[in-house]
């Protein structure tokens, strides 16, 4: 877990859990003005400036949601508050706010605790939120990060769900599967490495599908681009469980069904080729394999022109009526492929 295991550790006895909170969360900077105030008292108080508050909150379990015999700890912190904003982006809202409660158990010193709020510092530091409180509790099964994001919009330009409308253009951001092909990387090596400690892991040439999954970002940024073009999403969400699974939520709530084409579907080389290395269909690691935290949303048609060229955008299907159902329309063939949700299930997946 630490890089330096030849230090004196620290254990979370010593401290105290108000002293441990105290300790983990003293350089935490304000930089947001609706933070009115922040951690030391029983409260927060933020002052949303006659905007809409949106909150959403995510908890990510050891030996469910992370393994740490090859997820860095920096990391981990990090990833725990990228998830959550991402949320806040999917309602094309500005993230402002955070809270961080932690359960951990014994086996963890002060010193490991440390490095995750690093990683939580650096995410901070990166989309500019504050972080406003929190919790520390004990754990008798492994770590527990739970992560609350506040963010603030106009109620004009908040995006749902369930604004999508027959013929509206579907669109993703980024590319999509590589998150899932650097996992299956990770499960590998770590695989390799349990049958021979001293065999060395193959990590070369992976750097970019690695980062996807160990260090994603949430796309804060597409709001602002989504501004430049004037355009405002008729429905949106952010893709962690898999393409697919997110284009049936956007149907459930919108009421409408979606034809996606299979070879619009935007991927990174590197996804390609580890895909194909891997004996994977790229197109299933995108559609079923989650994590990549790109945003999926929809469009009029009449905003077709403000859209199509730009670089951070793909268009790939299209809303139908509800009764057409959703389907991939297969590469080359024009085959329908009735799309069902494969993706990430805390409650399904156990391997």
């Amino acid at each position: 877990m630490l890089e330096d295991k030849s230090q004196e550790l620290t254990p979370i006895s010593k401290l105290g859990e108000f002293g441990l909170i105290k300790h983990l969360t003293e350089n935490f900077p304000i930089v947001q003005s609706s933070t009115k105030l922040s951690i030391g008292d029983d409260a927060a108080v933020i002052d949303a400036e006659n905007q809409k508050v949106v909150v959403s909150t995510d908890m990510l379990a050891e030996g469910i949601h992370f393994n740490l015999g090859y997820v860095p700890l920096k990391h981990l912190g990090y990833k725990a508050v990228v998830v959550n904003l991402s949320d806040i982006a999917a309602m094309n809202a500005t993230p402002t706010q955070i809270l961080v409660s932690v359960a951990v158990s014994n086996r963890f010193p002060v010193e490991a605790l440390e490095e995750i709020y690093s990683g939580i510092a650096l995410a901070c530091n990166r989309y500019k939120v504050d972080l406003v409180g929190g919790d520390t509790t004990s754990s008798n099964a492994g770590l527990v990060i739970s992560v609350t994001a506040i963010g603030l919009a106009d109620d004009a330009k908040l995006v749902k769900r369930s604004g999508a409308k027959p013929n509206d253009l579907l669109v993703v951001t980024g590319d999509l599967g590589g998150a899932y092909l650097g996992l299956q990387i990770l499960e590998r090596e770590h695989s390799v490495y349990l049958a021979n400690p001293n065999m060395q892991p193959e990590m070369e040439g992976y750097d970019y599908i690695l980062e996807r999954q160990l260090k994603p970002e949430a796309r804060t940024d597409i709001k602002k681009k989504l501004e430049e073009l004037d355009v405002i999403p008729t429905s949106m969400i952010d893709i962690s469980d898999g393409l697919a699974s997110e284009v049936l939520h956007l149907s459930d709530q919108s009421k409408v069904g979606f034809n996606i084409y299979e070879e619009k579907i935007p991927m990174d080389e590197t996804s390609i080729s580890t895909a194909d290395e891997l004996n994977l269909n790229p197109a299933m690691a995108a559609l079923n394999g989650g994590e990549d935290y790109e945003l999926l949303f929809t469009v009029s048609p009449s905003d077709f022109d403000k859209i199509k060229n730009h670089p951070d955008f793909t268009i790939i299907g299209h809303a139908t009526e509800a009764a057409q159902g959703n389907f991939l329309i297969a590469r080359g063939s024009n085959q329908l492929i009735p799309l069902t949700a494969q993706g990430w299930d805390a409650f399904l997946n156990k391997d």
